[in-house]
């Protein structure tokens, strides 16, 4: 499975901007979770939003407060994560997640799928 991330840049205070991430390849049906997690500069990577299979949505209620809304498309192998009233602490690097669920004749296993991330940057 690979994962691209799309919809980045650089947008104004209080702005929105609509990530996409598509999963292409051999598994795409295996994939699980899918998710978006962020990274700022001199920062641990952490979870902004994460959506199940069935469409059980988790977010980082410390700061998206209700801002984002993350969403997949199972039949497309896309999750999108919209973000409004962005602020410029917002600014990262945003990476997609696929937990990608592997069984073979002696185990089943998840494996974690990352996309190469995609920068905003939200100017104040």
């Amino acid at each position: 499975v690979q994962l691209a991330e799309s919809g980045g840049g650089l947008v104004q205070a209080g702005g929105s901007l609509r990530l996409s991430c598509v999963a292409s390849g051999r598994g795409t049906e295996s994939i699980d979770a899918m998710g978006w997690y962020r990274q700022a500069p001199g920062k641990q990577r952490e979870l902004v939003a994460g959506i199940s299979r069935s469409g059980s949505t988790t977010y980082a209620d410390s700061f998206v407060k209700g801002r984002f809304t993350i969403s997949r498309d199972n039949a497309e192998s896309t999750v999108y994560l919209q973000m409004n009233s962005l602020k410029p602490e917002d600014t990262a690097v945003y990476y997609c997640n696929a937990v990608v669920v592997v069984t073979t004749i002696e185990t089943t296993r998840s494996l974690d799928v990352w996309g190469q991330g995609t920068l905003v940057t939200v100017s104040s």
